[in-house]
């Protein structure tokens, strides 16, 4: 894999996928960081190349150190416990909850009565994005300090600016915005000085540093080559590994937005904030066979959407802000919106009696459409999972 940084030489427009026409819905929502679909439409508009592409990312980063989205089972610098996996004597034990759904996450009692005077030094500026040296101390059960947590000097929590931004259509032979599809708003991206994105692909770009659009309205990023990058993932993802050959009470931390999706028997698909290949590690009832998953931690779905040609498959969807490689290629022009999903935020965090694999990555997964399907979404960078160990302390 080939690692290279984002800049961005103006601000940038990446518009979700909830639909939107001026007129009837005057506010086109906004997404950041760009999804795997977005990066994919634009390399493939670089490069002058229908192929796909294998992506990892897309990941922030800060004077050539990569960071990643907080994980979610924290309460400040506190972790949240499952339910099931807290001790027998806790009063908690007692409470009722639908064993249909992963198990209710609690802080500890030890850890609940901290003192109020880090709560509130926490409160001030908490990291919503942790650089590389914190998250490998995470997979290293190694203790954070609360510093950790905290932006340091000159940081924001969140390393970009929404910009509003209004569009009008002057009607003709006049100076009055048109009564109909002739003003709507949208939200910018500026990043912050010194922050870059980043994203590992299956190819050498030729002659960077180079330009490349990316988003809405010919918006341009400065691609350049990052190898610093690749090294730190390569111990991350080592890490990772022993964490996940160590076995017993794993933590599967989502470091991009999660697809998890099946087709079912009335052709209706559904999305779920986990993987459906997750049984629940508890059962309603005795005929039930226990699955490895305990509890999740997760926040509002994101939805994601695509353009795909009429005559292909997965294989070929686009953002539906970005069509450079439809430009490249004129026979690909006629293309429709993607169906859309609905993908747990990057920063989700899922508790497994032991760790688990997913079915995209699983050598037993039955062949098919269904599989195809599930392996172009993790090509795409969707649903990367970094395993820690759970220290129960």
């Amino acid at each position: 894999m080939h690692w290279y940084t984002l800049t961005p030489l103006d601000i940038l427009l990446f518009r979700d996928a909830k639909p939107f026409s001026p007129g009837e819905r005057a506010w086109a929502g906004s997404v950041f960081p760009p999804n795997g679909h977005a990066i994919a439409g634009a390399i493939r508009g670089l490069l002058n190349s229908k192929d796909n592409l294998t992506i990892k990312g897309t990941f922030l980063c800060y004077q050539q150190q990569l960071y990643f989205p907080r994980p979610l089972n924290y309460v400040n610098n506190s972790l949240l416990h499952p339910l099931t996996w807290l001790d027998e004597k806790s009063p908690a034990r007692q409470m009722i909850w639908d064993r249909l759904s992963p198990a209710p996450l609690l802080l500890k009692e030890k850890e609940s009565g901290k003192g109020k005077e880090k709560e509130n030094k926490l409160e001030q500026k908490p990291r919503h994005y942790l650089p590389f040296s914190v998250v490998t101390k995470l997979l290293n059960n190694e203790i954070l300090n609360p510093e950790d947590w905290l932006c340091q000097q000159g940081e924001s929590s969140q390393p970009w600016t929404v910009e509003t931004r209004s569009h009008n259509a002057i009607a003709p032979d006049s100076r009055q915005v048109k009564d109909a599809d002739g003003y709507f708003v949208e939200n910018a991206i500026r990043l912050h000085s010194g922050w870059s994105m980043a994203i590992a692909i299956d190819r050498k770009i030729p002659n960077v540093p180079t330009s490349m659009r990316l988003g809405g309205e010919g918006h341009r990023v400065l691609v350049e080559e990052c190898p610093s990058l690749g090294e730190q993932w390569e111990q991350l993802q080592q890490q990772s590994q022993r964490n996940y050959q160590r076995g017993g009470k794993s933590l599967a931390y989502l470091i991009t937005p999660g697809v998890f999706e099946r087709i079912h028997k009335n052709q209706k698909a559904v999305c779920q904030p986990y993987p459906w290949e997750w049984k629940l590690a508890h059962t309603v009832n005795s005929n039930q066979k226990p699955g490895n998953l305990v509890s999740v931690a997760t926040a509002q779905p994101l939805p994601i959407s695509g353009r795909v040609k009429d005559n292909a498959e997965l294989g070929m969807m686009n953002d539906e802000r970005n069509n450079s490689s439809f430009s490249t290629h004129p026979s690909s022009l006629k293309s429709i919106p993607a169906p859309q999903v609905f993908a747990a935020p990057a920063g989700s965090v899922y508790y497994l009696e032991r760790p688990d694999t997913l079915f995209a990555e699983n050598l037993n997964s039955q062949p098919g459409k269904a599989l195809e399907k599930a392996k172009r979404w993790r090509q795409l960078g969707y649903s990367e999972l970094l395993w820690i160990s759970y220290q129960d302390n």
